[in-house]
């Protein structure tokens, strides 16, 4: 990540340094997972869609601990993957919204994160990349080599529902708990990188 641009990595001392963790990043761009992944103080085990489990792709990121997801239903083995990640006292990495947003601001959340999140009672810590995603690229999939990425980690915080109650209530209310402190942490990383 260093050699193609210049990240600019704010807030890594707020990841838990031990213990399981979540990390919530948004998504503009094919770049933020690698981007997070290459600047977490810890190794990140992220859930990546299957289609991104081709050719020579697929042995690496078997190697450095990606999950693969089938995203057309529940996919019982990669949940079940995850939650022994957090089990284990690992970092699990999640893009909220599924996919990549539009304007990768956490606009719109599924409800996975929330249910990682009040099933482990790991603390969740949001992440901003931002300077990711630019309009009228040549080639959209990268941002131009040698910019500045930013990665701002913002303050860990809990889901955890009242009683640790499982039910659909329980989760739409941890859902929107938890767009809350992502909305406000991108606030605040805007506001800090001037983006």
């Amino acid at each position: 990540m260093n050699g193609l641009w210049r990240p600019r990595v704010l807030g890594t001392w707020r990841v838990p340094a031990q213990g399981p963790v979540i990390l919530a990043g948004n998504h503009a761009h094919n770049v933020d997972g690698p981007m997070l992944i290459g600047t977490s103080p810890r190794p990140v085990h992220f859930l990546v869609k299957k289609e991104a489990f081709v050719g020579p792709l697929d042995p690496f990121l078997r190697a450095i601990g990606q999950i693969e997801v089938d995203r057309t239903g529940a996919d019982r083995t990669a949940i079940t993957t995850a939650l022994k990640v957090l089990e284990h006292g690992g970092v699990l990495g999640i893009f909220p919204e599924g996919t990549r947003g539009t304007g990768g601001d956490f606009a719109q959340l599924r409800a996975g994160l929330a249910y990682f999140a009040v099933r482990s009672g790991a603390p969740v810590v949001p992440v901003a990349v931002l300077g990711s995603a630019r309009k009228g690229r040549l080639v959209p999939q990268l941002p131009p080599l040698r910019s500045r990425i930013d990665v701002v980690y913002g303050e860990p915080f809990t889901a955890v529902t009242e009683g640790g109650r499982r039910t659909r209530a329980a989760m739409d209310a941890a859902t929107s708990y938890i767009q809350e402190r992502l909305t406000a942490h991108m606030t605040e990383a805007r506001r800090a990188t001037g983006r």
